[in-house]
């Protein structure tokens, strides 16, 4: 079938690559002339447009007009690079054409036989803007500044000046409950007292350590990666072909420890556990990874993978492996080994060089091939672009234009997507990528190499220019994974990821509509977010790849500490710089769950299932990408949530000795407010403080207005109820807190109902449901 789905080379490898050096020797990083309308074409067209091609390893590397990328460009450096990118812009402006006309503009347009062919239509915004430019370098002597520092728009230096940082206290709080769903111990928050943020680098190593926090990392890496929502049951990755005695060890394992009556449902937690084992592989190789801390780049080199007692038998090695797990009952107890080359039914086995399973960390493992299926029109490209995406960080088809005529290219190109200019740009990227990994041909995900050999109407298995050797063919994926780990943009994408698990959402790209009036500063915050992510990236490979290193950087970088509620500003452009610092996110379902153990000791247990997709969770499957706003549907569990929790815990917590309650240590169900007893008020409102900086993090003083309304809620709740004749003086039937069987709590005073109301109060606050 010929394809005519085109993209852009060159913003794959532009977007992310790091700065390259211009041929031309550069000027003083001071001045260069027509700065004035230089800055604005080159944000607008010259590093969106041009540097696609004009960059030293792009497609026009041999042209004179050379340019080089700002955005991963080091701070320090970004003044010289732009005065290089405005003296070449300045040179081909004012080179003229045999009529006159300005070759850049000429050029831009399609003109000289231009390579890129029209780039800029006449009539564009971006037309006019290099136009301005163009015209800027002809106006009289002195009507142009020439000694402009064109450094100055891109100084980030006071980009978060004015900024509110939360508290030290706070954001322990913060990366306490997102990373390990606990609260700080008062060990830790006596060091971050003392110590500050300096206090924050050890407590974070120590704990990364927790279980809590690797089961947050393969959370986050699953949103990433969606590993656990391949088609089928769990064990289909495995193949009948090479696996058609072992894939289906739980339907003949012996149960008969397990009295008869009980054996079938036996049997089908047996499969589950199985079939949920196998498909957490993936995530427990990076575990393994993170764990150790062994270099992340084993995501992709790892020349093992990991088995538990269950995944083991599936694939026939747990005989020879039992005596390594510590629990061979436990299906989820993961342990790496090396598998043996694969043998199909035929007894045809795998080529491989030393009689192993040619493993490529996650490029070589069947739940990701089959979460990622092929077919014979796609041929592995999906794959191709998953690769891009999730290790290199490049979004292709976010970048992919379609072209214009895609019939008039069918109908004279005989193979478009090897002759056509407009589609070649894209697929000899694309294809080189996709034929890598055409030994796993199947749709299934399974090894399975094309009966007639790999297409010759695409471009040969290799990598960005680089051809695959036919010596190593038979581990393109590891030779794939080698190439990819030394890529800088690995490094980048795998620091955008850590920033997606901290924030629940994706890093900034570059602002797209150059019509927009805040253009400028948008650009401005892309900038000041790349640089973050590269000091992370710069961390990350200096430390061999250690993952964890990437969260202490990011954990205490500005955009993670910045106070999101507190921005505020009356000036458009500021506003628009300062939209995405801070965190201000909706939790996930998980995340508030774990939240709500964290402060009650208890969780819900209603956000699971159905009820997780309603609160905007994924399935890994279907539905992929996490709400961020709440639905009405998540407004109304977001009421359930509260009524129920605070139902479930606040009788509880008064039945409990006062030194084991965790919501209402220093007060009894027996204090009421009295005006005649100040003592009694300072008591409620106490309990107040306590609840405000237990459920939301709050440190307020006795005083304070939230305080004040706190305090308003409880005594109407107790005024009301006592103003009813014939009110019930016990607790709700449903809230009790001995259990069904057990008496109702007695509430004389009506203090624990007018608690439960303030506690349901607090779990409806924004501190609470969000981040």
């Amino acid at each position: 079938m010929k394809q005519t789905h085109c993209c852009i080379l060159i913003l794959i490898v532009s977007l992310h690559a790091t700065a390259i050096v211009a041929e031309t020797k550069a000027p003083s990083p001071s001045t260069c002339v027509g700065a004035s309308g230089f800055y604005n074409a080159w944000i607008k067209v010259g590093e969106r447009t041009c540097l696609k091609c004009h960059n030293a390893e792009g497609d026009a590397a041999d042209s004179e007009f050379l340019l080089r990328d700002v955005s991963t460009t080091p701070a320090a450096e970004r003044a010289s690079v732009l005065v290089q990118n405005c003296e070449a812009f300045t040179r081909m402006a004012s080179n003229k054409t045999a009529d006159g006309k300005s070759r850049l503009l000429t050029k831009a347009t399609g003109g000289l036989d231009h390579g890129g062919g029209e780039v800029l239509k006449v009539d564009s915004t971006a037309f006019r803007v290099l136009n301005d430019f163009v015209e800027s370098l002809s106006r009289k002597p002195g009507t142009t500044p020439t000694n402009r520092n064109l450094a100055a728009d891109d100084d980030l230096s006071s980009f978060f000046d004015g900024v509110e940082m939360i508290s030290d206290q706070r954001l322990l709080r913060r990366i306490t409950l997102s990373l390990a769903a606990r609260l700080p111990s008062e060990d830790e928050q006596r060091l971050i007292k003392a110590g500050g943020l300096k206090a924050l680098q050890p407590i974070l190593a120590e704990l990364m350590r927790e279980d809590a926090f690797y089961e947050r990392l393969l959370e986050g890496f699953n949103d990433i990666f969606l590993t656990l929502g391949y088609n089928g049951n769990g064990e289909e990755v495995l193949s009948y072909d090479h696996f058609q005695h072992t894939r289906l060890w739980y339907q003949k394992h012996s149960l008969d420890h397990i009295p008869e009556k009980e054996r079938q449902r036996a049997r089908y937690k047996l499969a589950n556990q199985y079939r949920d084992a196998m498909r957490q592989e993936p995530l427990q190789l990076l575990r393994h990874i993170v764990e150790h801390d062994r270099p992340f780049t084993e995501i992709l080199t790892a020349d093992y993978t990991m088995v538990s007692p269950y995944t083991s038998r599936g694939y026939g090695v747990y005989e020879e492996l039992k005596e390594l797990f510590e629990d061979a009952d436990d299906p989820f107890e993961f342990i790496p080994t090396r598998l043996k080359a694969l043998k199909n039914r035929a007894g045809k086995v795998q080529q491989t060089e030393h009689g192993d399973y040619p493993h490529a960390g996650l490029l070589s493992m069947f739940q990701y091939l089959r979460r990622y299926p092929t077919t014979e029109t796609n041929r592995n490209r999906l794959r191709a672009r998953m690769y891009y995406d999730h290790f290199l960080g490049v979004d292709i088809m976010n970048l992919a234009p379609r072209v214009s005529d895609a019939a008039a290219i069918d109908a004279k190109y005989e193979i478009p997507t090897m002759q056509a200019s407009e589609c070649v740009v894209c697929h000899r990227t694309i294809d080189p990528i996709a034929g890598l990994f055409q030994d796993y041909y199947n749709e299934a995900g399974h090894y399975g190499p094309r009966k007639d050999g790999w297409f010759e109407d695409m471009f040969g298995p290799g990598r960005e220019g680089d051809d695959l050797p036919e010596s190593e063919k038979w581990r393109a994926l590891q030779w794939l994974g080698e190439r990819t780990v030394t890529d800088p943009r690995f490094a980048v994408a795998m620091a955008e990821h850590v920033y997606y698990i901290l924030m629940g959402r994706k890093v900034l790209r570059p602002p797209g509509d150059i019509d927009d009036p805040q253009f400028a500063a948008r650009r401005r915050a892309y900038l000041a977010q790349r640089e973050v992510i590269e000091h992370a990236a710069d961390r990350f490979t200096k430390s061999d790849f250690n993952l964890k290193d990437v969260f202490q950087e990011l954990a205490v970088s500005s955009f993670y500490r910045a106070d999101g509620l507190a921005v505020a500003t009356d000036r458009p452009e500021r506003e628009a710089e300062l939209d995405d610092i801070g965190l201000v996110r909706m939790l996930s379902p998980e995340q508030i769950e774990r939240k709500i153990v964290a402060v009650f000791g208890r969780p819900w247990g209603r956000l699971d299932g159905t009820y997780s997709i309603l609160y905007g969770g994924i399935d890994s499957k279907e539905v992929t990408e996490r709400l961020t706003e709440p639905s009405g549907a998540i407004g109304s569990l977001q009421r359930i949530l509260a009524n129920d929790v605070a139902c479930k815990n606040v009788a509880a917590d008064f039945a409990q000795p006062p030194a084991e309650r965790r919501l209402f240590p220093n007060i009894g169900p027996d204090v009421i407010p009295n005006a005649d007893d100040p003592n009694a008020e300072m008591t409620i409102r106490a309990a107040i403080v306590h609840l405000h900086a237990h459920v939301l993090g709050r440190h307020d003083h006795p005083d304070d207005p939230e305080v004040d309304q706190t305090y308003r809620l409880f005594t109407g709740v107790v005024q009301e109820a006592t103003s009813r004749e014939r009110f019930e003086q016990v607790e709700n039937y449903f809230c009790k807190s001995q259990g069904q069987e057990g008496p109702r709590d007695k509430d004389p005073h009506y203090t624990i109902r007018s608690w439960r109301a303030v506690v349901t109060y607090l779990l409806r606050q924004q501190e609470f449901l969000y981040e």
